[in-house]
């Protein structure tokens, strides 16, 4: 049976919560901090994210709240969601939306609370 403590867990998500401070919308998948500058349609500043807790069935995970205000800084199709830590430049999360998000410059996003999460050992 594997085993892993759930500090270990925690850890990995925590940084997610300390240095995750812009939420991006981009218009594709990006793999790096630069693709996601580069793929933006606008962004979301110091997005709240929770304490680190239990993913089920297993692992933890930390959730950010809903989205309300995103801003809009280019037209297009958004389909992916991207969390960086800016002061270090570093992409720490990405996943594709669940419908895809059209974008005018000058409008506001939405997006519902999404959670991000390690999955505990097999």
């Amino acid at each position: 049976m594997s085993f892993l403590n759930s500090l270990v867990l925690d850890n990995g998500v925590q940084y997610i919560k300390d240095h995750g401070n812009r939420l991006h919308i981009c218009s594709s998948e990006p793999a790096d901090y630069a693709a996601t500058l580069t793929a933006s349609l606008g962004t979301k500043d110091t997005p709240t994210i929770s304490v680190p807790g239990a993913r089920t069935p297993s692992g933890r995970k930390v959730t950010v709240s809903a989205i309300t205000d995103g801003a809009v800084s280019a037209n297009g199709n958004g389909s992916h969601w991207a969390l960086v830590d800016t002061v270090n430049s570093r992409l720490l999360a990405a996943k594709a939306l669940d419908a895809v998000l059209a974008c005018n410059n000058g409008d506001t996003w939405t997006l519902p609370a999404f959670d991000i999460g390690i999955p505990g050992p097999a």
